[in-house]
This record gives C-alpha cells, structure tokens and sequence, in this order.
C-alpha cells in the first residue's frame, strides 16, 4: 500500500511539473473555433505555436493591409511525421505566395512539428524585424492583427482554407480586442 501511495504521489508531481513547465513555454494564447495560436516574445524574436483540428495545414499571418495583402504568413503541416514550415506574402486580398519567389527571404525557423489524434501543431519562430520587405515589423506594443487559419486534412499549401478568422492582439501584454 506504501508503495502505490508513493507512487501515485510521484505521478502527480511529475503531472503538475509537466503541466506548469509546459504553461511557460508561451505566455499568451488566442483560441478560435478548434485552433489556437499561443506566442511568447523573447528579445527580438517570436515564438509561436499555432495548433489545430486538422490533419492539414496550420498557419497565421500578421499586419495585412486590406484581408490577406501585405501579411506576413507562417503556414506549416506536417507529412509521414516530418513537419514542414513556410514563409509567405500576402501578394492580393485572397491570395499568398512564398517570399523567395516574390524577392524576399524565408525568415520562419521550424522549432518542430506533430500530428497526433487529427491535430496538427506547429512551432516556429520568426524574428521581430527581419529586414525583409515582405515581412513588416513586428511591434510588442500596439495592435497586431492576426489572421488564423488551418486547411482541410491534405497536406498540401495549395488547398483553400477550411477555417479562418481574424483577431487584434498586443503581443506584449497578450490583450484581445
């Protein structure tokens, strides 16, 4: 009996180190209709992790002018467990394409990548201001808006969203509007 009791108080320990470990990780988090999007910000870098009900592609962009124009896109996916992440542009309202083929640089870093149980997560990072024109600055202070969205289950950047929606946040402090 000492011993089930010893163990189950190592179990819930190891739970509850686990569980506030992982809730340091990001700092704030937005959540939308079987998505989220958690970030933290470090010096000059984001951090993301953006999670969603699908067995397709995940992304969110940031700062768009007018619907997609002129964001900054982060889409990933993951394929046979290798994950996959890109840098886009928004180059017209209801379209994107990759920085390098419209003179930019691929400025995202893939930190890693899962599928499991039909949700595909994705973390990254992207630096604040990468000096590439076609990623806009990114201020702590202020609003950023962001667009969120993930693709139905095909692993393939070329399919239509099968959600989206927008939310205006302050990276800093984490507030929705």
């Amino acid at each position: 009996m000492k011993i089930l009791s010893l163990f189950c108080s190592v179990i819930i320990v190891t739970v509850t180190l686990a569980s506030f470990a992982s809730a340091e990780t990001y700092q704030h988090q937005v959540e939308v209709k079987d998505m989220t999007f958690a970030w933290k910000i470090e010096g000059d870098t984001l951090h993301g992790k953006m999670s969603a009900k699908t067995k397709g592609w995940v992304a969110v962009g940031f700062n768009p002018s007018s619907k997609m124009k002129d964001a900054n896109f982060i889409l990933g996916y993951v394929k046979n467990g290798k994950a996959k992440v890109v840098d886009h542009f928004g180059d017209r309202s209801v379209g994107h394409s990759e920085d390098t083929k419209k003179g930019g640089t691929e400025d995202v870093t893939l930190v890693s990548g899962s599928e499991e149980k039909k949700i595909t997560t994705i973390e990254f990072t992207i630096p604040m201001n990468s000096g590439d024109k076609l990623d806009g600055v990114l201020s702590a202070d202020g609003d950023t808006v962001l667009l969120l969205a993930y693709g139905p289950d095909r692993d393939s950047f070329k399919t239509r969203h099968k959600f989206r929606d927008t939310k205006t946040v302050n990276l800093s402090t984490g507030a929705v509007k």
